[in-house]
């Protein structure tokens, strides 16, 4: 079985409808869990009430974990939703997942893994930062190192995209994200297409995930292009759209699905999560048929 780490910021989402468990790396984790994969979260929490709170809620939803327990307080972010249901976050500073620690586990954990999703947010701060370093230097070479870009209010800086762009094999991004990093990078064609193949010369990125939203979404890879429009549905919240996404096309890619295939999964999945509240909602049957590890074809 493949195993898969989702690195990073782990913490309560304080929504209009309640405390839901979130942060980019468990969303992460969950989902490609639910698809077969061995998944683990890596992050830490506070040694306080919340922390408690969120190892149990964890626990319910079959997560596994490589998190530790830190003086900062647990994690917390202010959600609200404007009036496409999409989030605006205010995001506390100073928290326990800023002091992710170096451990004896986590280096064991690095050499085992087969692909590793993080982001910019988790960089804010230099230990979790160079916690991340020494784990995506410790990965096998063969290794899928998905870089989730994920701008986040200040915090994030062109030091921290570049060198993130040097360890990354997958690029992920959104449509609002592309022209922010092509001025960052000083890149003159901000086509997605262009963008990728810049990509590709400048850090020898394998494939580019591009959302646009209602718009539909993009993924290159190599001398494919695939393009799939995002299909209409109910929206409830896009919390976790993008980990959902994110998560199943790389859990189908790991499972030897043709790149076609593993983005209609991908696109599938997001659009479920989008017509639920929070970033964690039980899969229906007609969805965990097509997209829990005995559906997936091992290569």
């Amino acid at each position: 079985m493949k195993t898969v780490l989702g690195f990073g910021e782990w913490l309560w989402d304080m929504l209009p409808s309640g405390k839901q468990m979130g942060g980019a790396p468990g969303n992460f984790a969950f989902h490609a869990s639910q698809c077969g994969l061995k998944s683990y979260v890596v992050s830490a929490i506070g040694c306080d009430p919340l922390g408690e709170e969120l190892l149990a809620t964890a626990k319910k939803h079959g997560l596994q974990m490589l998190v530790a327990r830190v003086e900062q307080p647990t994690g917390t972010v202010s959600v609200r939703l404007n009036a496409d249901g999409v989030p605006q976050y205010q995001i506390h500073e100073d928290v326990a997942w800023d002091h992710i620690p170096i451990t004896p586990e986590l280096t064991q954990l690095a050499h085992q893994a087969d692909a590793i999703c993080f982001g910019s947010l988790a960089q804010r701060s230099t230990t979790s930062r160079q916690t991340l370093k020494h784990v995506l230097q410790l990965l096998k070479p063969e290794a899928m190192k998905v870089f989730d870009v994920n701008l986040r209010q200040q915090f994030y800086t062109p030091e921290i995209i570049l060198s993130s762009l040097r360890y990354t094999t997958v690029l992920k991004f959104n449509d609002e994200e592309l022209p922010i990093v092509a001025q960052m990078l000083g890149f003159s064609d901000k086509t997605p297409e262009g963008f990728f193949h810049q990509l590709q010369d400048a850090f020898g990125i394998r494939s580019l995930i591009l959302t646009c939203g209602t718009h539909g979404s993009h993924i290159f890879s190599d001398r494919q292009h695939s393009f799939l429009p995002t299909p209409t549905v109910h929206v409830a919240d896009t919390v976790g759209a993008g980990d959902a996404f994110t998560a199943t096309y790389c859990a189908a890619i790991l499972k030897g699905h043709p790149l076609r295939e593993a983005h209609q999964l991908a696109v599938n999945l997001s659009a479920y999560v989008c017509t639920q509240s929070g970033a964690m909602p039980p899969w229906p049957q007609s969805l965990a048929s097509k997209l829990r590890v005995e559906n997936l074809r091992c290569s």
